[in-house]
């Protein structure tokens, strides 16, 4: 099933995609040397969005939820790559352990979980589900909408290893996010194998390292293919100190953000377009679309009532917000049957394993569509998973846009295993 894009196929946004096409010998090559240099992250998904002007991811997951969402072809593809991913790290691996988010009652959440569950099994392993959520004191059974059933475990830990009742897996995989901190039950764990690493979490990420990350990358790429690196790549700004409650720091974040919507007018200027620029103020170490608001012009956050205060105070486990990041805006060009939408890539290793769009009927081409409200419909890599068809003009062929979308998210991923080497508390440092 391809979906039907009533906007996509049209605009300047067919010049990169013809680009990205005819370097794709090239653009191939360049991967392949960082994945000499560089491990990517183990699984990962980035949320795009398609001004028709530019194309940018917005956005990069390390833990990524929502894999219920890639439909039965996509399946083997990922089950392949997870295949990969796994020998690399533990050629030997039996057991795998699955610790999820703590969030036991999300039965959307949990059909993810379960999914995750099946491509690792196909993948050659016993899988169990292994809960760090104080409140499950015993195997908990959940009935899921789709008929099946998920088996939550309570963990054990021994003085060194992780594990189950009569259940020693050499890898852990997290699908826990780490919002609140890395609990002392996963650290020093030397004789197993943490995926992803406890420093992926959000406890210690931030969005601006990632950022930093991807806009030198995109200017390395943007000479490969000889293009103004701005059409792949979001500005931004970072605001440390804000304090939302007392209304402290708003000064920096006023300023910050008059600075960068000044760079995207010239740039705007530059491009001949007719929109009005907008910025994404967000939690530097947000998620789920938490801690995030559209600002087209600085007198509105002069204007910031209490509630919009208290929304982006606090993000998901009650973590307070201080530290946030002013991302340029980019449109939504695209949209399916009455909804604005935006393309989700999903990635296992080095490799796009599918996707899906995010749909929202609700929001506007420049607001958050990771809201309640939004739906999911797949994105079809079809025709050979995610290969062009060579040959066809840019625009002239869905997988042809897709491919364009694997590119960019694969982009987003190098610049996350840059993150993730900077930030490695275990890493050797040279002066």
């Amino acid at each position: 099933m391809v979906p039907h894009l009533v906007t996509a196929l049209t605009g300047p946004i067919n010049e990169l995609e013809q680009r990205i096409l005819d370097s794709m010998p090239a653009i191939e090559r360049w991967f392949r040397l960082e994945w000499m240099e560089h491990t990517p992250p183990f699984y990962s998904s980035v949320d795009i969005r398609n001004a028709g002007f530019k194309l940018a991811p917005v956005d990069t997951n390390l833990f990524p939820g929502g894999w219920n969402n890639l439909t039965p072809q996509m399946l083997p593809l990922a089950v392949q790559s997870a295949m990969a991913a796994i020998e690399k790290i533990c050629p030997e691996a039996k057991n795998l352990l699955l610790i999820p988010e703590n969030h036991t009652r999300n039965t959307f959440y949990l059909s993810n979980v379960a999914q995750l569950q099946r491509i690792f099994n196909m993948a050659g392993l016993n899988v169990r589900i292994g809960s760090i959520n104080p409140e499950v004191k015993e195997p908990t059974e959940i009935q899921l909408p789709t008929g099946e059933k998920v088996l939550l475990e309570p963990v054990i830990r021994s003085k060194r290893r992780l594990g189950l009742k009569d259940f020693d897996p050499c890898t852990i995989l997290l699908n826990n996010d780490l919002s609140a901190g890395a609990p002392g039950i996963l650290e020093d764990l030397h004789e197993q194998y943490l995926l992803p690493p406890l420093h992926a979490g959000w406890s210690v990420r931030r969005k601006s390292n990632h950022f930093r990350a991807y806009e030198e990358l995109s200017k390395r790429f943007g000479k490969l293919l000889g293009i103004d690196p701005w059409l792949i790549n979001p500005m931004f700004n970072k605001c440390g100190e804000v304090d939302f409650a007392s209304g402290t720091g708003l000064d920096c974040l006023q300023t910050n953000v008059d600075a960068l919507l000044t760079k995207v007018r010239r740039k705007y200027k530059e491009y001949g377009i007719n929109e009005k620029p907008f910025v994404i103020v967000k939690a530097d170490n947000g998620t789920y679309g938490m801690g995030i608001m559209t600002v087209r012009d600085v007198k509105d956050l002069e204007a910031l009532n209490r509630k919009s205060k208290n929304k982006m105070g606090v993000i998901k486990d009650g973590q307070t917000v201080h530290d946030v990041i002013i991302q340029e805006g980019v449109l939504t060009n695209e949209r399916m049957n009455e909804g604005v939408a935006e393309p989700v890539v999903y990635m296992m290793d080095r490799y796009v394993v599918g996707g899906f769009y995010r749909v929202h009927a609700e929001r506007g081409t420049d607001e958050n569509l990771n809201a309640p409200g939004s739906s999911f419909v797949p994105l079809a890599f079809a025709e050979s998973s995610h290969l062009p068809q060579v040959g066809m003009r840019g625009g002239a062929a869905v997988p042809n846009r897709f491919y364009m979308y694997g590119v960019i998210a694969r982009l987003a991923m190098v610049a996350a295993s840059y993150e993730l080497e900077a930030t490695d508390p275990d890493a050797e440092i040279y002066e």
